[in-house]
């Protein structure tokens, strides 16, 4: 019942959906007023002729890059609900026979429904648009990684957002993380600019930002079809290019990161990170509602 209610809290509150969807709406924009356009203009230069494909080949990075950050930010969204709750129903809470742990839990496992639904739904949409412009449907393989991507993605995110929240006691502080991690998640996750374009030291730090590999493992999903279909007839070399500095796949020295390699990612950081926050919550002896 204590899931269902953060889960009912969060898409009660319009403005809250709208703000924890802000940075979607940012990079949609972005991508309709000029970032479509000159990214499209780079993948013709790269290639050395003009194609049809160009267009939808960016689309589909660029929605796959916007499904992830979903992960992240309606995550957070749904965890200012404990925040908010520290201030105006601690007392309610504690003098209920729930215990302080389930109460806790609840917060977690309602933020990771919320995400979900959120990150679901915004692939289907992307799906949707893609196809719809010309774009592959994916097939049941395609399909069941997706969704292996999008449950990583939200485990991934929530836990980082949840590790944020612990250490954050006020709705004032909570809206000012929300804001920075908002700004800021396009650019880690490389979407506002493509990877292989910033400097190198900027480069590592999107290599090694967890949710950047959830970006990478939709774009491969999604974007891979089409990228080889274009890039058919040229060099090898040409689409491995591309897709390093586009951040569909990342390289450390000689190793490439593959579909896996970023799952694994993704499941270890969720787990170092769980268990981190609930030293952390330990070691101060409290939890959300204290």
């Amino acid at each position: 019942m204590l899931i269902k209610r953060n889960i009912l809290l969060f898409f009660r509150d319009k403005a809250n959906v709208f703000f924890s969807l802000l940075a979607v709406f940012i990079i949609i924009g972005l991508h309709v007023l000029f970032l479509g356009n000159m990214l499209e203009q780079v993948l013709q230069a790269e290639l050395g002729f003009q194609s049809d494909k160009a267009g939808i080949v960016m689309t589909s990075i660029t929605l796959a890059g916007m499904v992830a950050v979903t992960s992240v930010t309606s995550c957070m969204g749904a965890l200012g609900i404990s925040v908010a709750d520290k201030k105006d129903a601690v007392k309610d809470f504690l003098t209920s026979p729930v215990s302080r742990g389930k109460i806790t839990i609840s917060y977690i496992l309602g933020s990771a429904a919320v995400g979900l639904i959120m990150t679901v739904t915004a692939l289907i949409l992307c799906i949707i648009y893609i196809t719809a412009n010309g774009g592959s449907v994916p097939g049941f393989t395609d399909t069941a990684r997706l969704l292996l991507t999008a449950v990583l993605s939200v485990l991934c995110g929530n836990s980082m957002v949840y590790f944020v929240t612990t250490l954050v006691k006020s709705q004032n502080a909570f809206s000012a993380v929300s804001t920075v991690i908002g700004t800021l998640i396009g650019f880690l996750m490389g979407i506002y600019i493509p990877v292989g374009t910033m400097p190198n030291a900027v480069q590592w730090v999107i290599k090694c930002f967890p949710m950047s590999h959830a970006a990478g493992m939709f774009k491969q999903v999604i974007a891979d079809g089409e990228l080889s279909e274009l890039f058919a007839a040229a060099p090898p070399e040409a689409l491995e290019g591309f897709r390093e500095v586009f951040g569909v796949v990342f390289t450390y020295g000689d190793f490439t990161s593959g579909f896996w390699f970023s799952a694994s990612i993704l499941a270890a950081t969720t787990a170092v990170i769980y268990v981190l926050s609930s030293a952390v919550m330990k070691a101060r002896k409290s939890n959300f509602m204290h």
